[in-house]
């Protein structure tokens, strides 16, 4: 569900406060509140003007980019609803100059009639005057919506329009002429194409909430910037290795009758910049796994890639989803040079909104060698190995324990959202998962207990990470350690080298934590286990659920729950997420 709780003094002002906080980042600008006209301060009245605008909700377009390098002007709606003919005129008149003005719009209804209206009169009005040269293009790169269902309409515009700003904007502040920046930026726009994704609709502030959501296991593919209906859904969410060929498909398609709006050959000639954006509501470490999955997929259509950018440059809200866009280069025999585009699109902006980029391509990644696996350690030479006793009970037992975490997942998780941070339950879950596929192979046998628990150690180190990861190897560690001191020389462990080992290695552990029992911790359990372990396991495997289960009264100490705040623990009445996996893994041993 998208997010429906917003921070703002009031939904009537929330533009105007946004965009007044937007000129103090930004000392470049200037700002005229009843018309919403961010404008640049200073400006150069020998060179082109370019004014762009529309609905608000799109942040950081398009007064993101008003800045040296890019845009002269941005003329501002209310969220997602066209700025008026009046307000557009006001901002054609700030930026007035003697080089001539393009005014850019993405292609939508009410920007075409009102920023077309603008422009119009202002040219008549100036008709004798060289100041009155007004230019106006209009951009659509969404190829989600057809031939058939665009009509005379035509495509939308989204992303990739922010290229355009990108392209033009550089030209004009190097002294091009108005026919110059504006063959530039029709070029650009025609070879342009950009597919959304939406996870969920985004939330209007001060609306009800959207009536036509997704579900929780459904994504629409050419979801608009509006909440318009994409193109289609599909359930179940795709991994993205699945996803982003489809939607290079809609891109680069020319046997597509109802798309192919750009003229790839998909021979291995073709190079472009991908540009990957979000809407609003993702996160970067999803993004960046979105770039590299679309750079993987054009790697293997052997589609050139001379520059990456991605970031949040055109957002619907806080809409959870991103965007696709690729820009077709030109070969050789066409119009325009590959190497004066891309040199427009890597010269300086000094604009908020417009992301760092490299000036070169991105580096073809290079395989590393492989390290010498050290998942499973190797015994000296010189030390005997120590076996479990029923070797083939304590694979049994340790694939309980796995199959139990992986079941206690939920809860745990459930747990930890109120006592964490959320994330506990899949740690163990992924620990659980790795030491069972080590079981499986046959790289843990019970033959060799030393190495089978460095083994575990080293996978909570490597696959579950964080804190629990850590404590988790450091306690195996030293109880690898343990059983190989006190073993005296047997084959085989014995009861009483168990629980010499798990002494030490609770000892150990004490080393490195301040946590001791009681402190709402997995050391709660795990003390309790190792005090009583002398009396029989099953003995020992109630102590540890009793102290688990006590965690629930107790005060946080040590932990993540030692930031939380203790009425709603009290409240909550959940036991410790950490403690009840201890728990979890000893009553399934």
């Amino acid at each position: 569900m998208a997010l429906q709780k917003h921070l703002l003094n009031d939904a009537e002002s929330l533009v105007v406060d946004s965009l007044t906080g937007l000129c103090a980042v930004n000392n470049q600008l200037a700002f005229d509140p009843p018309n919403k006209v961010v404008y640049k301060s200073k400006l150069d009245r020998s060179k082109v003007a370019l004014v762009c605008g529309g609905g608000s909700g799109h942040e950081p377009s398009h007064a993101g980019f008003v800045g040296e390098g890019m845009l002269s002007a941005a003329v501002c709606g209310n969220i997602f609803a066209s700025p008026s003919s009046s307000q557009v005129r006001r901002g054609i008149d700030l930026v007035e100059n003697d080089a001539g003005t393009l005014i850019l719009v993405k292609n939508y209804t009410g920007d075409i009639l009102n920023f077309g209206l603008a422009a119009e009169q202002y040219a008549a009005e100036h008709v004798q005057e060289k100041s009155g040269k007004v230019k106006f293009l209009v951009v659509g790169d969404d190829v989600a919506v057809g031939r058939t269902q665009g009509g005379i309409v035509g495509r939308r515009g989204l992303a990739g329009v922010v290229l355009v700003y990108k392209i033009a904007g550089a030209l004009a502040s190097q002294g091009g002429t108005l026919d110059e920046v504006y063959a530039i930026a029709e070029w650009v726009a025609g070879r342009i194409g950009t597919i959304g994704v939406g996870l969920e609709h985004c939330h209007v502030p001060g609306t009800a909430p959207p009536s036509s959501s997704l579900s929780t296991n459904e994504i629409e593919i050419g979801l608009g910037i509006h909440n318009e209906a994409g193109n289609k859904r599909l359930s179940p969410i795709p991994p993205l290795k699945e996803l982003i060929p489809l939607l290079v498909d809609y891109i680069t398609s020319t046997t597509d009758a109802e798309r192919g709006f750009l003229p790839f050959k998909n021979d291995g000639s073709d190079e472009v910049v991908l540009l990957v954006n979000n809407l609003g509501g993702m996160s970067e470490l999803e993004i960046g796994g979105v770039v590299r999955a679309a750079r993987e997929e054009l790697r293997k259509r052997q589609i050139g890639v001379s520059r990456v950018l991605a970031g949040t440059l055109m957002t619907s809200l806080n809409m959870p989803g991103f965007s696709i866009s690729l820009l077709l280069l030109p070969r050789v025999d066409e119009k325009h040079e590959a190497a004066k585009i891309l040199s427009l699109l890597d010269a300086p902006a000094q604009t908020p909104g417009w992301k760092w980029n490299s000036t070169a391509p991105p580096n073809t990644p290079t395989p590393l060698a492989p390290a010498a696996s050290s998942t499973k350690a190797s015994t000296s030479s010189s030390s005997a190995r120590i076996a479990a006793a029923q070797p083939a009970e304590f694979i049994a037992a340790l694939q309980r324990a796995c199959a139990a975490l992986v079941a206690a997942e939920p809860e745990i998780t459930r747990m930890d959202t109120i006592a964490g941070d959320g994330d506990c339950g899949l740690t163990l879950k992924a620990g659980a998962q790795a030491v069972e596929k080590l079981t499986k192979e046959g790289s843990i046998t019970g033959a060799d207990l030393v190495s089978d628990i460095v083994a575990i150690a080293k996978i909570a180190e490597m696959d579950m990470g964080g804190t629990s990861g850590a404590l988790y190897s450091i306690f195996f560690s030293a109880l690898a350690q343990g059983i190989q001191a006190t073993a005296n020389g047997t084959s085989t462990v014995t009861p009483e080298v168990w629980g010499n080992a798990l002494s030490a290695a609770l000892d150990k552990l004490y080393t490195y934590t301040r946590a001791r029992p009681p402190s709402r911790t997995l050391v709660d359990p795990l003390a309790a286990f190792i005090d009583a372990i002398k009396g029989g396991f099953a003995e020992a495997v109630k102590a540890a659920a009793a102290a688990a289960e006590h965690t629930k009264d107790v005060e946080a100490k040590a932990g993540r729950s030692a930031y939380v705040d203790t009425s709603v623990l009290t409240r909550e009445k959940v036991p410790d997420p950490g403690a009840w996996g201890v728990k979890t893994i000893l009553e399934a041993l």
